[in-house]
């Protein structure tokens, strides 16, 4: 049980560690730090999970949503759904001034790291790392990951000559920006992981078809007899005994005559 003080919920233990890798460390600030307020639990209510939210200037302003299902994978029908929904709330409160143009996609190949849970997902993969203030003179790392432990991120680089390759604790709450870098290797492994997930995600839409048009069937064949037992307080209707002259079939009957 969590233990109470001051009447507020403390959460120790494996769940409170899952709830910290699971938490973003990277956030943004200004207009984009309202964008991402608004389309978190938006993202959230349809089942995904809010990577970064952008503001690009060029030949118009964009606001870029990157956005993904728990499991990394992101299609454009996704896309839709998410920008579908998410539309009307920024267009309600409004929290960019002027006009702009809202696109919706996923992370990337190069993706950024935003979330502790990410080092350990992406463990053995190139990265580079900006610290928001100087380690033994540095603030730029590149190097491969090797997960996350105890509030850091592990990294193994290569630190030249004088001290060769090391593996390094980077502190999370240091880290300003993180993303994957590009390489032949990332490429296969991205596919590889995108395909899963989409077979994954087909055969849940399969079996939730297949559900539903069951159920369907169900309620379907109860529309009949069983719904009309219901109407009549549970009686079967009987239907009423047809009338049946005396008549012969294929003679009409005989005028009666008066005396």
């Amino acid at each position: 049980m969590p233990k109470s003080l001051n009447g507020m919920d403390c959460v120790s233990g494996p769940v409170a560690e899952a709830r910290v890798t699971e938490e973003r460390f990277v956030r943004e600030t200004g207009a984009a730090a309202a964008i991402a307020a608004l389309a978190e639990p938006v993202l959230e209510s349809l089942g995904f999970r809010l990577v970064l939210a952008r503001i690009l200037s060029g030949q118009g302003t964009i606001v870029e949503i990157l956005a993904e299902r728990p499991d990394g994978s992101m299609t454009i029908d996704d896309c839709r759904t998410v920008s579908l929904a998410l539309s009307p709330v920024l267009d309600v409160h409004d929290p960019l001034p002027g006009s702009y143009r809202l696109q919706v996609s996923s992370p990337g190949i190069d993706r950024p790291l935003v979330r502790p849970m990410d080092f350990d997902k992406w463990a053995g993969f190139e990265a580079k790392i900006e610290l928001k203030e100087l380690i033994d003179s540095r603030r730029r790392f590149r190097g491969v990951i090797e997960g996350f432990e105890d509030g850091e991120v592990r990294i193994e680089v290569d630190l030249g000559k004088d001290q060769g390759v090391k593996l390094l604790g980077l502190p999370i709450s240091l880290i300003s920006e993180a993303k994957l870098v590009l390489t032949d290797e990332l490429v296969r492994e991205s596919l590889r992981r995108t395909k899963r997930a989409l077979t994954e995600l087909e055969e849940a839409q399969a079996i939730a078809s297949a559900e539903a048009n069951a159920a369907g069937g169900s309620l379907g064949e109860m529309d009949g007899d069983e719904a009309g037992i219901e109407a009549r307080g549970g009686k079967t209707p009987r239907r009423a005994p047809e009338k049946r002259g005396k008549r012969r079939p294929g003679r009409a009957p005989e005028p009666k005559r008066r005396n």
